[in-house]
């Protein structure tokens, strides 16, 4: 029996009978040889770390656009502190921790620079549409290593187009990771707030803080106890009606003071000006796209789906760079 084969069958004696088990998966696209030590779900967590879009998620804005402060969540922070709620919550349910680890790791790669800004942006411009959490499976299934991808588990892709709060993912682990999302950013935007200036932690309506507590740590306590509490031995991710109620306020409460404040978005309005030039810079312009990108044209992808791919890749950094060669006028170099 290989090393892979005892943790399937420490997954089947020891799991809920709810979870999902790595030896029954789906599958992958592709067929490929079974690894002797790792499970399928390892490996696919393994890849997402590896992978380039992974990495690139430590220069892309979470809330407060390329912030100076060394404090401020990044997209990279954001899905690790989704990750540390997921597993928490998977391991108290005796669920697959390596499966939730590996869609919160993988759900917003396909994210792009600026946040919710770079989003909205290329979604007006492009008549395709763009989506993250759609880009996200395009990123794992189509762009990384060269145009191949990942060669996910259909489970772990299933979670990652699901993690959103319209997403219906059909394993419990995909139903964790999806309120694991929304626990990780009250809790990160509420504390980075704070940080800001741009609110306190008594701003937050008292009804809320009866419920939840007021502080970000209480919060994180709360919503996940309420998880755990309620959801085992159960086929189903659920939360008491009190406290859901109580994250659905203070989610409110955010969209009001933080996501749509000026102070804190005063510059969203240049970011999505930026991203919409560059888009139109290189559907007219598309040979000045890396190869990679135009061997995507020359396989017959859509030229507006290509450029949305190639500038939802880049950072925060690299596309006001990109900006700043292409528009800006240089000094005379004698």
């Amino acid at each position: 029996m290989t090393i892979r084969e005892r943790t399937e069958q420490w997954e089947e004696e020891y799991l809920s009978p709810f979870a999902a088990k790595s030896k029954y998966s789906k599958g992958r696209a592709r067929l490929e040889p079974e690894c002797d030590i790792r499970p399928v779900f390892q490996r696919d967590r393994d890849r997402i770390i590896h992978c380039k879009a992974f990495r690139r998620l430590k220069d892309k804005t979470q809330v407060f656009l390329t912030p100076e402060g060394d404090h401020y969540r990044t997209r990279l922070t954001h899905t690790l502190e989704v990750s540390q709620n997921a597993r928490t919550i998977a391991k108290a349910l005796r669920l697959n921790e390596e499966l939730v680890e590996a869609i919160a790791l993988g759900h917003d790669l396909g994210h792009t620079p600026f946040g919710h800004a770079g989003e909205r942006a290329l979604n007006r411009v492009c008549p395709l549409g763009f989506e993250h959490s759609e880009q996200s499976v395009r990123t794992v299934e189509r762009l990384e290593k060269d145009g191949r991808g990942l060669n996910l588990t259909y489970e772990v892709i299933d979670g990652i187009r699901n993690h959103q709060t319209s997403g219906k993912p059909h394993t419990l682990e995909g139903k964790v990771v999806r309120l694991s999302d929304k626990i990780a950013y009250i809790h990160h935007d509420m504390d980075d707030a704070v940080r800001a200036g741009i609110l306190t932690e008594m701003d937050v309506p008292r009804e809320i803080r009866d419920v939840l507590g007021s502080t970000p740590g209480d919060r994180l306590d709360c919503l996940i106890h309420d998880i755990i509490t309620n959801s085992t031995d159960q086929n189903e991710i659920v939360m008491s009606e009190r406290v859901q109620n109580a994250m659905k306020g203070i989610r409110s409460f955010l969209f009001e003071s933080v996501y749509t404040n000026p102070i804190a978005k005063s510059e969203e309005v240049k970011a999505e000006n930026l991203m919409e030039t560059l888009y139109s810079h290189f559907m007219k312009n598309p040979d000045d796209m890396p190869e990679e990108f135009l061997n995507l044209l020359s396989e017959g992808e859509p030229k507006e789906r290509v450029v949305c791919d190639y500038l939802g890749a880049m950072t925060d950094r690299f596309a006001i760079a990109l900006y700043n060669d292409i528009y800006v006028p240089k000094s005379w170099q004698i």
